[in-house]
């Protein structure tokens, strides 16, 4: 298992923190410091859409130029998040063959079978 995230983003720390206190391994990619690749956010978009792997309310987008974000679709979309990866939801995380985006409990509970509370 992988979290794609940002170190100090406050909703990767809080799923590093779930996965922690679940006991369940996941290793981490810093995509801000690190980079990220088309291949990854190809895979990602193709199973989850776009418009849930761009995140739209930070504030990277935010600031972008209103010609930037006009008539917004997946390969555009890709090529914002390449230029600046700062943009992409947080954290998404690759377990097996699929992957999700965010972070709620209920969510992870599900879909990594872990214990409530």
């Amino acid at each position: 298992m992988k979290m794609f995230g940002i170190t100090n983003c406050d909703t990767v720390k809080r799923a590093r923190a779930w996965f922690s206190s679940q006991g369940i391994a996941c290793d981490f990619h810093d995509y801000k410091s690190s980079g990220i690749d088309r291949v990854h956010l190809e895979k990602w978009c193709r199973q989850l859409g776009w418009e849930k792997v761009i995140n739209r309310a930070g504030m990277t987008f935010r600031k972008l130029p209103e010609s930037k974000k006009a008539d917004l679709n997946q390969a555009k979309a890709i090529m914002l998040m390449l230029e600046r990866p700062g943009m992409i939801k947080r954290p998404i995380v690759e377990f097996g063959d699929r992957c999700c985006a965010g972070f709620s409990e209920q969510a992870y509970r599900d879909a990594f079978g872990a214990k409530g509370g």
